[in-house]
């Protein structure tokens, strides 16, 4: 059978378009290629952003920021020695940017001016931790790329 030109380039196209299909198929398909997103309501957190700004920069005003410190017994955050412990509450978000469901989120609750995350809920590697807290009605935020 003879192949004239006409034949050849049909079957190219052919041959290209699924080449191109077989890609596009197996990225949609393949599991080890799902990233989620850093959140879940990007643009709600977007509207946020100033809010957060306004406080990291007030942050900047305190003698002493919060600090963490790997420990034994997991991740120790400790907050200023200056501020008494009952009045200050908020949240601790640490965000696994390599797996969502290891994300963690908790209440603060001291005791000497620290907070003890446990180390069997986190895994070594990179994580964003994030502070929001309050005291007498000013707000906080600590914000850190960390490797644990």
């Amino acid at each position: 059978m003879k192949i004239n030109w006409g034949t050849g380039i049909v079957l190219a196209f052919i041959g290209f378009i699924s080449f191109i299909m077989y890609f596009v198929i197996q990225m949609n398909v393949d599991e080890k290629l799902s990233y989620d997103l850093v959140t879940e309501d990007y643009y709600g957190k977007e509207l946020e952003f100033q809010e957060d700004l306004d406080k990291q920069e007030h942050a900047k005003s305190l003698t002493t920021d919060v600090t963490w410190t790997r420990t034994k017994e997991g991740l120790l955050i400790s907050f200023p020695l200056d501020k008494d412990i009952k009045d200050i509450t908020g949240k601790v978000f640490l965000y696994r940017p390599s797996n969502k469901q290891l994300d963690y989120e908790t209440t603060i609750s001291l005791s000497n001016h620290n907070l003890l995350i446990p180390d069997k809920r986190l895994v070594d590697g990179r994580w964003n931790i994030s502070v929001d807290w309050q005291y007498h009605g000013n707000s906080y935020l600590y914000k850190k790329e960390i490797s644990y």
